[in-house]
């Protein structure tokens, strides 16, 4: 927790534990278990086999209503908006993308100085400024337990953004308007 109250005010940390109950309660499907037992018992190799990882289950509309939950400043230390371009339509369209400026970059970071799977994930999504499916993949998380402590509330608050992240790069189709 030290990474946590180094970098986040009081607020913006209750607005983290808001997210990780959601993305648990959301990914458990409102079983009674704890964050470990509910990750290692859900098919993972199943789901990816029909095209969809495990977040793809997440209620976007939910997830949305949990963004006006917490405050606008916790949500600018984690995400911002980019622009994204399909082809071959040109079409622009708003996507998240990680502020690799924020707070939540530096909680990664000061995480990493101890675990070297995140310092290596807080890299990527420093270069990229994107969170990328392949970067944490369930077969990591399950074969290496050292690093994905799933009882570590750090862990978890990693996993939560890091698939809302993902459902919402999946699911999101707003139409880009130039403020």
């Amino acid at each position: 927790m030290t990474e946590l109250n180094k970098n986040f005010t009081a607020e913006q940390i209750a607005d983290l534990n808001k997210i990780t109950e959601f993305f648990k309660s959301e990914m458990c499907l409102q079983m009674d278990s704890d964050f470990k037992t509910c990750y290692e018992r859900t098919p993972h190799e199943y789901l990816e086999a029909t095209g969809n990882g495990f977040w793809a289950n997440i209620n976007f509309e939910k997830q949305k209503k949990l963004y006006e939950q917490i405050s606008e400043s916790t949500f600018k230390e984690i995400w911002m908006f980019c622009k994204s371009k399909e082809y071959p339509s040109e079409n622009e369209y708003k996507s998240i993308c990680a502020n690799a400026n924020g707070k939540y970059q530096k909680f990664l970071t000061d995480l990493g100085k101890t675990n070297p799977r995140i310092a290596k994930y807080a890299k990527r999504i420093w270069d990229s400024g994107d969170f990328y499916s392949m970067d944490i993949h369930y077969t990591h998380i399950l074969m290496d337990k050292k690093l994905f402590d799933l009882n570590d509330p750090n862990i978890q608050l990693t996993l939560a953004i890091h698939y809302l992240s993902l459902n919402d790069t999946e699911k999101r189709k707003e139409k880009w308007i130039a403020e």
